[in-house]
């Protein structure tokens, strides 16, 4: 499979299938995916797998279910809509909070100033 020409929804489709399994061991996090040429590269999830209750600390029993997996990976997707650059990372924060999938999304893009000095042979800073 070539990534640069499967479609960046698509890309995005399979990363949530491969979080799944550690999707429904967490309640709160953040699925995060690094793009670059409109292809994701590096993805996972920045999460703590311990809450606590002032000093008290419990391990999560139980994470999102198949039903909020779905509605998470459909809010990412339509969140793709809103992005208007070619390289950055997109970071998908989610947390249960009394049985309701509450969810955001923070786009950051990323420029290299050397592809600058590559696109126009030469590079002038006039000030």
């Amino acid at each position: 499979m070539v990534l640069d020409q499967v479609p960046l929804a698509r890309q995005l489709e399979l990363v949530f299938t491969q979080l799944k399994g550690e999707l429904t061991q967490l309640t709160s996090g953040t699925v995060f995916v690094q793009i670059r040429n409109n292809v994701i590269g590096k993805f996972g999830i920045r999460h703590f797998p311990l809450e606590s209750k002032g000093t008290e600390w419990k391990k999560v029993e139980k994470g999102l279910t198949e039903t909020h997996q779905s509605s998470f990976r459909q809010t990412a997707l339509e969140a793709l809509k809103l992005k208007h650059w070619t390289h950055g990372e997109i970071q998908f924060e989610f947390a249960m909070r009394q049985n309701t999938l509450c969810t955001s999304v923070t786009f950051e893009s990323n420029y290299n100033m050397a592809s600058l000095f590559q696109d126009s042979g030469k590079f002038r800073l006039d000030y």
